[in-house]
């Protein structure tokens, strides 16, 4: 796997470039068979989000914006001028703020299992009990709690293997990182704003991001795109794999018609 400006990534296929990003605790891995399957009609670089995986930490205090400030550094190293970003949960999060400073580059954009709204005050208190839980107990005990109920379906076979992957993530990098997504701003602007398509795929069983309120988001968009997953929580590439497959391939192959 290749490295630019301390970011890890996968390079496959050739075409328009699509850029894949997991979300929290997660790698570059939770997207290999859509990076392989979108590979034959796309060039699709998959990254670990730095700190995460492979790819350095920022500094010790760092925003979202910080962090999409690199991937888009790491962009221009890499000469891609235009691209499409998916981006998963905390994936999300950055691809907006990457949007909020370079709308250029983004030709498109997906969230997925993601959210444009600001952390609500609960969430913020919920946030920091996970920076004390950490603190306290380490990495691994907090991933056992966390990665099952991101399923709809607790006998699903992928829960196991994340739970493995995102014990890997070192403690500071989790920690910086909820803080990042707990003082990150309200980007609902960047829906008003961006002209070009979005997509949307959210779970009707997701407990953190209510099906409700990405519909309203859906509705502040001019070209957006919605599909709720009836069968799937938080985690639809694993939940609903060959349908969000097919959704995120049907939403590129419309957003460069």
């Amino acid at each position: 796997m290749p490295e630019r400006s301390g970011i890890f990534y996968t390079d496959q296929g050739k075409g328009f470039p699509i850029l894949l990003m997991h979300g929290f605790c997660e790698t570059h891995q939770i997207w290999n068979t859509f990076s392989k399957e979108l590979s034959k009609n796309f060039r699709v670089l998959s990254i670990d989000l730095p700190g995460f995986g492979k790819s350095k930490l920022l500094n010790s205090s760092f925003s979202i914006a910080d962090v999409a400030s690199k991937v888009l550094e790491w962009l221009k190293e890499l000469q891609v001028k235009s691209c499409i970003a998916i981006g998963h949960s905390l994936g999300g999060y950055v691809t907006l703020a990457m949007v909020q400073q370079k709308p250029e580059v983004l030709k498109a954009f997906g969230l997925f299992h993601s959210t444009a709204y600001a952390d609500t005050e609960e969430r913020k208190l919920s946030r920091n009990k996970v920076i004390e839980f950490v603190s306290k107990h380490g990495v691994r005990p907090f991933i056992e709690s966390f990665i099952p109920p991101l399923f709809f379906d607790q006998s699903n076979k992928h829960i196991l293997p994340l739970v493995r992957l995102a014990s890997q993530t070192r403690p500071e990098t989790l920690i910086a990182y909820v803080k990042g997504m707990r003082d990150r701003p309200d980007r609902t602007n960047v829906l008003h704003q961006f002209k070009d398509p979005i997509l949307f795929v959210a779970g009707e069983r997701d407990a953190g991001i209510s099906p409700e309120s990405i519909r309203n988001q859906a509705g502040l968009t001019t070209n957006g795109t919605l599909h709720i997953l009836p069968e799937a929580a938080h985690m639809g590439m694993f939940e609903e794999e060959a349908k969000t497959l097919r959704q995120i391939r049907e939403f590129l192959i419309g957003a460069l018609a």
